[in-house]
């Protein structure tokens, strides 16, 4: 496999404005197949207003993005959806009112029990169907740790079993890449390391490539393989985290103030 072959996600040359404001100004950075890379930056650096480009929430104002080789910028979330790109949000999502395992068994689009000819005169397949994805699902849980709470209800959930809750959705979809937004905001350290341990996993042992914004720099530090930062709308640096870690303009641009 060539440098080219082991590229995922391209983005080039994009920009985003509103108004008078360049949330994002020309920003370029290539994601490797099967790697973690972290995207980071201080305050208003442009890092959500890139990762929603990227996830087809904005069409950028310029440049584009490619997804395995094929442009996907302009295309609407859900059809980024099915090129096997997901992500997940600085809140969670999580539908409230069903359990925590009815959270996971909406996600898989094409299901034959959605289908009124399959319900009718395919009943068979339909409940065959439904106990892989249930099998599945299950799966997922115990991976996340969360399969002892698989009947309640996901409003009943703390903030950090939300958190797993929306990892584990992203991978009922079976993605090729997951983008990650702020996966440890506002659980405690302990949780934290579960979660550091199963984005590690994803990586490494399903070959998901991840992508995610974090402001914990032990999180990134400790479980990326690239970093890419960003300050004022712009690409500052990218590296491996030593290199990172040692930049004087990274430096910089944290301890300047920055602020949205």
């Amino acid at each position: 496999m060539n440098g080219q072959e082991q590229v995922i996600l391209s983005v080039q040359d994009v920009h985003k404005h509103f108004g008078g404001l360049k949330a994002v100004n020309g920003v370029s950075f290539q994601v490797q197949r099967g790697k973690i890379t972290g995207l980071i930056g201080p305050n208003g650096a442009g890092k959500t207003t890139t990762f929603n480009i990227i996830s087809g929430f904005y069409r950028p104002d310029a440049g584009q993005v490619l997804f395995n080789g094929a442009r996907i910028d302009g295309l609407p979330p859900h059809r980024v959806f099915h090129h096997g790109l997901c992500r997940t949000f600085q809140i969670s999502r999580e539908l409230k009112l069903m359990t925590v395992m009815e959270n996971l068994l909406l996600v898989p689009a094409g299901q034959k029990g959605e289908n009124l000819f399959a319900s009718w005169f395919l009943p068979g397949q339909v409940r065959a169907q439904e106990r892989t994805l249930r099998a599945k699902a299950l799966e997922i849980l115990e991976f996340v740790g969360l399969a002892h709470l698989q009947n309640e209800y996901a409003a009943g959930l703390s903030g950090g079993q939300k958190r797993l809750l929306e990892l584990a959705r992203t991978m009922m979809a079976d993605p090729q890449m997951v983008l990650l937004d702020e996966p440890g905001a506002g659980v405690n350290p302990t949780l934290m390391r579960r979660i550091a341990g199963y984005i590690r996993s994803l990586a490494t042992d399903r070959g998901i490539t991840v992508l995610l914004i974090e402001h914990d720099m032990d999180l990134v530090m400790n479980v990326c393989d690239w970093i890419v930062v960003m300050s004022s709308g712009q690409k500052l640096a990218e590296g491996t985290p030593d290199q990172v870690r040692q930049n004087p303009a990274v430096l910089e641009a944290y301890l300047g103030g920055q602020n949205r």
